[in-house]
């Protein structure tokens, strides 16, 4: 199922700070569990309510440096796994931004993440680079490869992958 990177309807902004790192959002103590226990507790060191109150769709506006710490990629399956459409910050971990797009979950680099408020409103275009806020400003995003919002769009790399070379069956 493609999710699509241009989206007319409204987002809801959570703020967090700078330096959000992959152990806020997949906790070391919930490692041996699967993904649906981990994202129960995303967050909840800077936000305990947010995987309670998150609703699908929702993005997270973030300071600088969104991913760092380890390269768990529990920590972007968490945020996919709650729903989040998007993380909004000036830069991220490397790591983390490759492990996000893998598994389907668009990042916005953008300068002027600090400017959107708690709560606010905000349609999305990733193709045209741009986050429209309910008030009508309109923040510039840094260009996203093609390539790389075709595997957002298609929920991952896995799921691009089936989609491009479907199986095949053998006589």
């Amino acid at each position: 199922m493609k999710r699509p990177v241009v989206a007319k309807a409204s987002h809801r902004v959570w703020r967090v700070g700078a330096d959000i790192d992959t152990d806020a959002l997949a906790p070391g103590a919930w490692m041996q569990h699967g993904v649906e226990v981990i994202a129960q507790h995303c967050l909840e060191s800077v936000r305990p309510e947010f995987a309670a109150q998150v609703r699908p769709g929702d993005v997270l506006a973030a300071g600088p440096n969104f991913g760092i710490g380890s390269s768990r990629e529990q920590a972007a399956a968490a945020l996919r796994h709650l729903g989040v459409a998007a993380v909004i910050a000036p830069s991220y971990s490397g790591l983390f931004f490759r492990n996000a797009f893998n598994l389907g979950l668009l990042l916005l680099t953008c300068a002027r993440a600090h400017e959107l408020a708690e709560g606010e409103q905000v349609a999305i275009d990733a193709r045209a680079g741009r986050i429209v806020t309910g008030a009508g400003r309109t923040l510039p995003t840094d260009p996203i490869p093609g390539f790389l919002l075709d595997m957002v769009e298609a929920g991952g790399l896995l799921p691009q992958l089936k989609q491009r070379y479907p199986a095949r069956s053998t006589p």
